[in-house]
């Protein structure tokens, strides 16, 4: 459920200095970031700037996100070198930028951006772990002051995975050690900054304050002409781009020529879609980490990224898309609002015109440290062990996504991840493409098969062992009522079998959930799930008993049939014929059509409070029997019963029930139940709650026992069809805490699951 954002207001003083705050540690971080990936993409340096000021003022201002940064992305920098290469100038790019501003901007009208929803979960939590990842392993070389390569060429402080092991083992012969002091200090004062108390309470974040502390050291070595003094080339490099140049020379327009050539919107849709799915997923990621929770509205933000790169294009910018690690550090920094992307985007455009030589003075390895952390943020190990405990369905596509993002890059890793989450649902679909369910009911036994969601011509050996599988007599149900799609060729299968095998083999068919969207099968239940005056009839004492138990352990395993009561209702209005007669207590934990796992007609129910056997109740249970044609009487108490609790507490205390009370009917009852309890036995206390409760449960076991007897004493019609074996009767102790019903005859011996009445001498009490 989206949450609504919260309404700051960006201008108070506590939001404002906390923007600025933000927006000044992300400007420090993103301007290294900029002038990388125009350099990695084969750009002008001033084209990541202009990118990273739109992506900060345009992006931040239009869209919905309050913690979001945009700029120029690592992750398209191979595109946009290709393409560049392939238009031959970069005005021509610039044309295929504008396009696919336009192209999102459609996209975000067409409320395209619900795309990012159906990414699975586990691969969002791995593109934010591997970011964190590769910000730690990217940025450690830096921290150290490698800097430079082989060629004496920049390393850029970028974001995706690719060339990170190389550096890493170049980084450890190749270091500058007073960058690596520096860079170490702020590390650990970065960590302090967190577990210090007094350090939390000071106005100035820990990210900024590293950042003094290291142009602080640097000026200590070089002021003392240490060796630990850190050159131009470890330092942020800031061109002095205005310097004797006319402001127009720092832009750049599209070449209007290229809206004739075709490569140009190839180039554009490419951009588009790459740059929207990275946006919008980076953008469900970054409100995942938000500390207030908020909702970034998906469309919008597309709306918002397409305004960006049409101007990007329009004065000579690099694409730009929601990038993660600026977002990160924008949210650990302590942004409150989205003025803080605004303000860095600000930062990056004075920062040009005004300060160069100061923003020149920082250490490399002091930006990494802020990296590092963030990174270890992204990526604990207490969101890796979360992950694990899932099990693999979550676990193999996070990890696949972390391991492909780290050696090949963010898109590549987020397609794999998918790839990797689809795969376990068409292995699942394959594997499981249908549950079986043997149901019995009173008519015979029947195989409920509840298909899948998507079942395909993959599924098809699966289904045609099942068909050949059926013994002859028997009765297939197949349930589609969840089943979104039906390959034709399953249904032609099925359907073949239903037409030339079925009554050859004597199989009965029914189907359930196909209607009309599955042709030539519709809706057929070909069995009865309800007792019917045929069936009551062919029962006999033993086999209603058995269904009663079968009924009961399914009840108490949460295996119940589904039955379709609305169709039992019209079945049964024109005459009941149930196969059994159930006295049971009024209690509400005691339902016995469902404890039974029975159906509409199935049981004649007689509810009285202590399930004692008065006049009235014994006439309706003759009604039952005799009349109606039941072919079992069970006498049902169960534990805890509030009536023999009653009953047993007025005994030991002597006290009448209709005046502790003052229901003046109560007495015949408490008495009646009263006559169950063994006088002779010790009363345990009341303080003994266990020993109590077994008491008490004993109690209504006899209770059930001496209404069994009374029953067949009272009545000279119930006594005589069970001395014909034409009915049985039964007691029952239902437990309450597990709902299974304990059966046993009238001496009080257990019958246990599918015994017959007739073998109960052989089973001890």
């Amino acid at each position: 459920m989206a949450i609504p954002n919260e309404r700051l207001r960006p201008f108070e003083r506590g939001t404002l200095q906390k923007d600025l705050v933000a927006g000044l540690v992300v400007f420090l971080v993103a301007l290294p970031l900029c002038l990388g990936i125009a350099l990695a993409s084969g750009a002008p340096l001033v084209s990541g700037l202009i990118a990273g000021a739109i992506g900060g003022i345009v992006v931040g201002l239009i869209s919905g996100s309050h913690t979001s940064v945009s700029g120029p992305a690592a992750g398209l920098t191979a595109i946009v070198a290709t393409q560049i290469e392939r238009l031959g100038t970069f005005e021509a790019f610039l044309t295929a930028v504008v396009l696919a501003g336009l192209m999102q901007l459609g996209l975000g009208i067409a409320k395209a951006g619900s795309i990012a929803s159906f990414f699975p979960l586990s691969v969002i939590k791995g593109l934010l772990f591997a970011i964190g990842v590769v910000l730690i392993l990217k940025q450690i070389p830096h921290l150290i002051g490698y800097d430079l390569d082989a060629a004496g060429r920049k390393i850029f402080l970028d974001e995706d995975g690719g060339g990170t092991f190389h550096a890493l083992s170049e980084s450890l012969v190749h270091f500058h050690t007073g960058a690596a002091v520096v860079g170490f200090t702020c590390l650990a004062l970065l960590i302090f900054w967190e577990k210090i108390p007094a350090l939390r309470k000071l106005p100035i974040p820990g990210p900024l304050a590293v950042v003094f502390v290291a142009v602080a050291m640097n000026a200590l070595f070089i002021h003392f002409d240490s060796a630990l003094g850190i050159g131009p080339a470890h330092l942020v490099q800031v061109p002095m781009l205005l310097s004797g140049f006319e402001l127009s020379s720092f832009f750049a327009a599209p070449d209007l020529s290229a809206f004739a050539r075709p490569a140009v919107y190839t180039a554009a849709f490419t951009i588009a879609v790459v740059a929207s799915l990275e946006t919008l997923l980076n953008l469900e990621a970054v409100d995942r980490i938000d500390p207030k929770q908020r909702w970034s509205p998906p469309n919008r933000e597309l709306v918002a990224q397409g305004a960006g790169n049409t101007l990007a294009g329009l004065i000579g910018g690099l694409p730009v898309t929601s990038v993660i690690v600026r977002s990160s550090v924008n949210i650990n920094a302590g942004a409150q609002t989205k003025m803080s992307a605004v303000y860095h985007g600000v930062f990056l455009i004075a920062s040009v015109a005004a300060i160069p030589a100061v923003l020149n003075l920082i250490p490399l390895s002091s930006l990494a440290a802020i990296l590092i952390v963030t990174g270890a943020k992204l990526a604990s190990v207490s969101t890796f062990l979360k992950i694990k405990s899932r099990g693999r369905r979550q676990f193999l596509p996070f990890i696949a996504t972390v391991i492909a993002i780290v050696t090949i890059d963010l898109l590549y890793g987020i397609i794999i991840g998918l790839v990797v989450s689809v795969g376990f649902i068409l292995a699942s679909n394959f594997r499981r493409p249908l549950r079986k369910t043997l149901e019995r009911h009173a008519s015979g036994d029947v195989l409920r098969v509840q298909l899948g969601s998507q079942i395909s011509f993959f599924n098809r050996p699966t289904i045609e062992s099942l068909l050949y599988s059926i013994p002859r007599g028997g009765h297939i149900l197949f349930d589609a009522r969840s089943t979104d799609y039906i390959d034709p060729d399953i249904l032609a299968l099925i359907n073949d079998f239903r037409l030339k095998s079925a009554a050859v083999r004597g199989v009965e068919m029914s189907f359930i959930g196909f209607k009309d969207h599955y042709q030539p099968l519709a809706d057929t239940i070909r069995y009865v799930d309800h007792t019917t005056e045929s069936i009551q009839r062919s029962k006999t004492p033993d086999e209603v008993l058995s269904l009663l138990q079968e009924g009961n352990r399914r009840f108490s395993d949460g295996q119940r049939i589904e039955r379709d009561f609305l169709r039992q209702v019209r079945s049964t209005a024109p005459k009941q014929s149930p196969m059994a007669v159930v006295l049971s207590c009024i209690d509400s934990r005691n339902p016995v059509e469902i404890i039974f796992d029975l159906g509409i007609g199935d049981i004649f129910s007689v509810r009285v409070a202590g399930n004692i056997a008065r006049d009235k109740i014994i006439g309706s249970m003759e009604y039952g029997c005799a009349v109606a044609g039941s072919k079992l009487i069970v006498v049902l108490a169960h534990t805890s019963c509030g009536a023999v609790t009653a009953a047993v507490d007025f005994f030991e205390e002597k006290k009448i029930a209709s005046e502790e009370t003052g229901c003046k009917h109560l007495d015949g009852l408490v008495e009646e139940i009263q006559l169950s309890i063994d006088k002779n036995a010790c009363f345990p206390s009341k303080q003994d709650a266990v020993a109590r409760r077994a008491f008490v449960d004993e109690t209504a076991r006899r209770n059930a026992l001496r209404t069994m007897r009374r029953v067949r004493e009272e009545s000279e019609i119930l006594s005589r069809l069970l001395d014909e074996g034409k009915i049985g009767i039964v007691g029952g102790l239902y437990d309450v805490s597990t709902g299974v019903v304990e059966f046993f005859d009238e001496r009080g011996e257990t019958i246990s699951f599918r015994t017959s009445l007739s073998e109960v001498e052989s089973i001890p009490a």
